[in-house]
């Protein structure tokens, strides 16, 4: 399908620290026309006008009046306003993650979309990850999935528990990688500089049997985001931060006489034959992953197809990050 190409209007809300990355990756993208941006803080948008050469709007309203894509980087308290404002002017919206602040909010905001008839992309970054993309030809049906997303302590972030902070993003990824309902969640956590927790292990169990170990801590020495999947006959190793992926995969030898002397294979015993192992690395193109879950959601507008991470998405990623606190809250 031939993609189209038309130009859209798009306006930013926030320019903090990862609204000016927006706004840089924006300015890169030659279909959408920055038409400007709005912050609350009157000396950030003095210097983000000066420094990026774009108009200031002195109010959300009128920032989303003079646009036809409003794309929301403000602290998640504010989401639901920003968002629900937009949709209902007929804007299309892309929305940082985590979605809102309540499931009540995004119950509200899932029904605004739908009457609105308008686009919604949640930004779980993470799925436009260049290691996960490469990855994914090769993920069928996991049935045990490690994760570990550490960090070195930020102030920034800190007033949500690490689960919607850092876990969030490892949530989003299983419940892309498993079709299955989720059966039962235990959690455990502990605050340690924080008023929430600032480390967090979650198990999550699948009706299909897969089971997902996840871990994300904001005290760490150093920082780690990295998921192992197994099945069958596979092993998966994917480093978000790095950017690699290693692959191992087994295959039924038939005829050992066609193996080459320098083959590695695994022989099962008791007559259960032998696998032959490949060991693999794919390639890994490397791209800009905020520029191009932005890209992709210009091209679903342009198109009129479905975002690549949609505004249900980011509601059962919530979901399941509140039944995880839930669960750390009871366990106190």
């Amino acid at each position: 399908m031939q993609k189209k190409k038309v130009m859209l209007k798009i306006g930013v809300l926030g320019a903090g620290h990862l609204g000016k990355i927006h706004i840089k990756c924006i300015k890169q993208i030659e279909h959408f026309d920055l038409f400007g941006f709005y912050d609350p803080d009157e000396n950030v948008m003095k210097a983000v006008a000066s420094e990026y050469g774009i108009k200031a709007f002195n109010t959300i309203d009128e920032l989303i009046e003079a646009v036809e894509v409003v794309d929301i980087v403000t602290p998640t308290v504010s989401h639901f306003d920003c968002a629900s404002k937009a949709m209902k002017g007929s804007k299309h919206v892309f929305i940082e993650k985590p979605l809102v602040t309540t499931l009540e909010e995004a119950k509200e905001l899932i029904a605004i979309s739908e009457e609105a008839g308008v686009k919604v992309q949640v930004g779980h970054v993470e799925r436009f990850n260049p290691a996960f993309t490469a990855a994914l030809p090769f993920i069928q049906q996991p049935m045990f999935i490690e994760t570990h997303r550490l960090a070195q302590f930020n102030p920034r972030g800190t007033d949500v528990p690490v689960i919607l902070d850092l876990m969030i993003h490892d949530i989003d990824i299983v419940l892309s990688m498993v079709k299955s309902n989720i059966k039962r969640i235990n959690a455990s956590g502990v605050a340690v500089v924080s008023d929430t927790p600032d480390i967090a292990n979650a198990r999550i169990e699948f009706d299909n049997g897969c089971v997902a170990n996840l871990t994300a801590s904001r005290i760490s020495m150093k920082n780690m985001r990295k998921t192992r999947l197994f099945q069958h006959d596979a092993y998966i190793a994917i480093d978000f931060l790095e950017k690699d992926i290693e692959i191992i995969r087994l295959k039924n030898i038939v005829d050992e006489s066609e193996l080459n002397p320098m083959d590695m294979m695994i022989d099962l015993g008791e007559g259960k034959g032998k696998k032959q192992i490949f060991f693999e690395k794919p390639d890994i193109i490397p791209i800009n992953a905020i520029k191009t879950e932005l890209e992709a959601f210009y091209f679903s507008i342009a198109n009129n197809t479905m975002p690549n991470v949609t505004i249900i998405d980011g509601y059962k990623a919530l979901d399941v990050a509140y039944k995880i606190i839930d669960k750390i809250n009871i366990s106190e």
